[in-house]
Protein backbone atom coordinates (compact mmCIF):
# COMPACT_ATOMS: atom_id res chain seq x y z
CA UNK A 1 0.00 0.00 0.00
CA UNK A 2 1.28 3.00 -0.67
CA UNK A 3 2.70 5.46 2.32
CA UNK A 4 2.62 8.94 3.20
CA UNK A 5 4.25 9.95 6.10
CA UNK A 6 4.62 12.85 8.34
CA UNK A 7 7.27 13.14 10.68
CA UNK A 8 8.86 16.31 13.10
CA UNK A 9 12.52 16.78 13.50
CA UNK A 10 13.47 19.42 16.07
CA UNK A 11 10.02 20.92 16.21
CA UNK A 12 6.82 20.13 17.91
CA UNK A 13 4.19 20.33 15.96
CA UNK A 14 0.43 19.32 15.24
CA UNK A 15 -0.33 18.24 11.68
CA UNK A 16 -4.12 18.35 11.06
CA UNK A 17 -6.22 16.43 9.34
CA UNK A 18 -3.74 13.80 8.40
CA UNK A 19 -6.07 11.39 6.12
CA UNK A 20 -7.52 14.07 4.04
CA UNK A 21 -4.36 15.59 3.12
CA UNK A 22 -3.09 12.04 1.86
CA UNK A 23 -6.24 11.73 -0.21
CA UNK A 24 -5.28 15.06 -1.60
CA UNK A 25 -1.75 14.39 -2.32
CA UNK A 26 -2.66 10.93 -3.89
CA UNK A 27 -5.57 12.51 -6.34
CA UNK A 28 -2.96 15.07 -7.16
CA UNK A 29 -0.35 12.19 -8.18
CA UNK A 30 -2.75 10.33 -9.63
CA UNK A 31 -4.30 12.90 -11.67
CA UNK A 32 -0.92 13.79 -13.05
CA UNK A 33 -0.32 10.07 -14.38
CA UNK A 34 2.39 9.24 -11.83
CA UNK A 35 1.69 6.11 -8.80
CA UNK A 36 2.62 6.36 -5.30
CA UNK A 37 5.16 4.61 -3.61
CA UNK A 38 6.45 6.36 -0.37
CA UNK A 39 6.71 9.97 0.18
CA UNK A 40 7.91 11.53 3.34
CA UNK A 41 7.31 14.98 4.51
CA UNK A 42 9.50 16.44 7.61
CA UNK A 43 8.66 19.22 9.42
CA UNK A 44 11.14 20.61 10.71
CA UNK A 45 13.10 23.95 12.02
CA UNK A 46 14.66 26.69 10.17
CA UNK A 47 18.19 25.57 11.70
CA UNK A 48 17.73 21.69 10.57
CA UNK A 49 16.13 22.65 7.20
CA UNK A 50 19.64 25.32 6.68
CA UNK A 51 21.69 22.22 7.47
CA UNK A 52 20.16 20.05 5.11
CA UNK A 53 20.74 22.98 2.51
CA UNK A 54 24.11 23.23 3.24
CA UNK A 55 24.95 19.47 3.51
CA UNK A 56 23.31 18.52 0.27
CA UNK A 57 23.00 21.49 -1.87
CA UNK A 58 25.87 23.81 -1.10
CA UNK A 59 23.77 26.58 -0.22
CA UNK A 60 23.53 28.44 2.88
CA UNK A 61 20.69 30.32 3.12
CA UNK A 62 17.05 29.44 4.79
CA UNK A 63 14.19 27.65 2.33
CA UNK A 64 10.68 26.86 3.10
CA UNK A 65 11.26 23.29 1.82
CA UNK A 66 13.54 20.81 0.34
CA UNK A 67 12.34 18.16 -2.14
CA UNK A 68 14.27 15.14 -2.41
CA UNK A 69 13.80 12.42 -5.48
CA UNK A 70 14.24 8.98 -4.48
CA UNK A 71 12.18 7.37 -7.33
CA UNK A 72 14.08 4.65 -9.20
CA UNK A 73 11.15 3.81 -11.81
CA UNK A 74 9.69 6.41 -14.22
CA UNK A 75 6.29 7.69 -12.87
CA UNK A 76 6.11 6.60 -9.56
CA UNK A 77 6.54 8.39 -6.66
CA UNK A 78 9.47 8.00 -4.05
CA UNK A 79 10.49 10.48 -2.37
CA UNK A 80 11.61 13.02 1.22
CA UNK A 81 10.61 16.51 1.14
CA UNK A 82 11.37 18.56 3.96
CA UNK A 83 9.19 22.09 5.22
CA UNK A 84 10.41 24.58 7.33
CA UNK A 85 7.57 25.58 9.45
CA UNK A 86 9.33 28.81 10.58
CA UNK A 87 9.27 29.55 7.18
CA UNK A 88 5.61 28.55 6.62
CA UNK A 89 4.39 30.85 9.61
CA UNK A 90 6.68 33.86 8.28
CA UNK A 91 5.25 33.77 5.18
CA UNK A 92 2.24 33.30 5.99
CA UNK A 93 2.31 36.47 8.00
CA UNK A 94 4.04 38.14 4.70
CA UNK A 95 1.49 37.08 2.33
CA UNK A 96 -1.96 37.76 5.10
CA UNK A 97 -2.76 33.80 4.41
CA UNK A 98 -3.39 31.60 6.78
CA UNK A 99 -0.50 29.48 8.30
CA UNK A 100 -3.07 26.06 6.51
CA UNK A 101 -3.20 27.82 3.12
CA UNK A 102 0.33 28.62 3.40
CA UNK A 103 1.44 24.79 4.32
CA UNK A 104 -0.59 23.50 1.85
CA UNK A 105 0.56 25.25 -0.74
CA UNK A 106 4.22 24.18 -0.01
CA UNK A 107 2.87 20.94 0.50
CA UNK A 108 1.78 20.55 -2.77
CA UNK A 109 4.87 22.39 -4.17
CA UNK A 110 6.81 19.64 -3.07
CA UNK A 111 4.80 16.94 -4.66
CA UNK A 112 4.35 18.94 -7.80
CA UNK A 113 9.00 19.28 -8.25
CA UNK A 114 8.55 14.77 -7.31
CA UNK A 115 6.00 15.21 -10.59
CA UNK A 116 8.50 17.05 -12.69
CA UNK A 117 7.86 20.37 -12.08
CA UNK A 118 10.51 23.15 -11.80
CA UNK A 119 10.61 26.71 -10.66
CA UNK A 120 14.12 27.97 -11.95
CA UNK A 121 12.96 30.42 -14.60
CA UNK A 122 9.87 32.93 -14.32
CA UNK A 123 8.34 30.56 -17.28
CA UNK A 124 8.26 27.48 -15.41
CA UNK A 125 7.39 29.11 -12.14
CA UNK A 126 4.59 30.66 -13.50
CA UNK A 127 3.56 26.98 -14.42
CA UNK A 128 4.47 25.59 -11.21
CA UNK A 129 2.21 28.22 -9.47
CA UNK A 130 -0.70 27.78 -11.58
CA UNK A 131 -0.74 23.81 -11.07
CA UNK A 132 -0.46 24.63 -7.24
CA UNK A 133 -3.45 26.86 -7.93
CA UNK A 134 -5.28 24.17 -9.65
CA UNK A 135 -4.36 21.60 -7.00
CA UNK A 136 -5.29 23.97 -3.82
CA UNK A 137 -8.92 24.24 -5.60
CA UNK A 138 -9.32 20.52 -5.38
CA UNK A 139 -8.91 20.36 -1.75
CA UNK A 140 -12.27 20.29 -1.45
CA UNK A 141 -12.30 16.75 -2.25
CA UNK A 142 -10.65 16.03 0.42
CA UNK A 143 -13.47 16.68 3.44
CA UNK A 144 -11.58 18.88 6.07
CA UNK A 145 -8.83 20.69 3.86
CA UNK A 146 -10.54 23.93 3.70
Amino acid sequence: MPAINFFEENISYRLKNKKALRLWINETIKAEGFSLKELNYILCSDSYLLQINQQYLNHDTYTDIITFDNSEIEKVIVGDIFISIERIRENAAKYNITESDELHRVIIHGALHLLGYKDKSPVTKQKMTLKEDFYLSKRGFSKGLQ
